[in-house]
């Protein structure tokens, strides 16, 4: 599990195809503190160290992830950089929401602009996720726990303050891009619980 609270960047600095993609991250973490099998989300999808050096791990990642998150959708090239966060441990600070790392569909940037010192990003999502994503509520983009600001359709808004974009890749975003996306969990089990009700 996760908050959706970014603790480094990372970049991606090589990736190999062989039965699955398997990818090198450079860090900035002490890996002598993270253990080989160890969960880290990287731009959100939750992957597992099988390798590790001074300051880098390395992941597989299968085909259907690739295929259901944006690493399919834009690609995971030398140079990517990449939000990361590792595992929530008891007694950690939950400062985000609960975020599993199992992302449920990209979503893509439509909008950007200034306002004041923040961004608004205007983002379409998936109409089977969009029914998940209410005003107030939160959600996962590319990892970062936000708070959605307003619903229209399948659109939805957030804004981004100055801290946000320096601390995360997001300071990089441009229309177009294709982001991970997971909804919120407690969103998920209302919308079970309400249609269980219906039938």
């Amino acid at each position: 599990m996760f908050t959706g609270i970014i603790t480094d960047i990372g970049i991606v600095t090589g990736v190999e195809m062989r039965g699955d993609m398997r990818a090198r991250i450079q860090c900035g973490y002490d890996m002598d503190s993270v253990d080989m099998g160890a969960s880290i989300a990287c731009d959100g999808v939750c992957l597992t160290v099988i390798a590790k050096g001074p300051d880098w791990f390395d992941v597989d990642i299968s085909a259907e992830t690739v295929s259901k998150t944006n690493i399919g959708a834009n690609g995971w090239n030398n140079g990517k950089r990449l939000n990361l966060e590792r595992a929530l441990k008891v007694g950690d600070e939950l400062g985000g929401h609960i975020v599993s790392g199992h992302v449920d569909g990209v979503a893509e940037i439509v909008d950007m602009r200034d306002e004041g010192d923040s961004t608004r990003l205007v983002f379409d999502a998936p109409p089977y996720l969009a029914r998940f994503i209410a005003p107030k509520g939160s959600v996962a983009l590319n990892g970062t726990s936000l708070t959605v600001n307003e619903v229209d359709g399948n659109r939805f808004g957030i804004n981004l303050i100055p801290h946000t974009q320096e601390v995360t890749t997001w300071g990089d975003a441009k229309t177009g891009d294709m982001v991970n996306l997971e909804i919120d969990t407690l969103a998920r089990y209302v919308a079970r619980l309400a249609e269980a009700d219906l039938s």
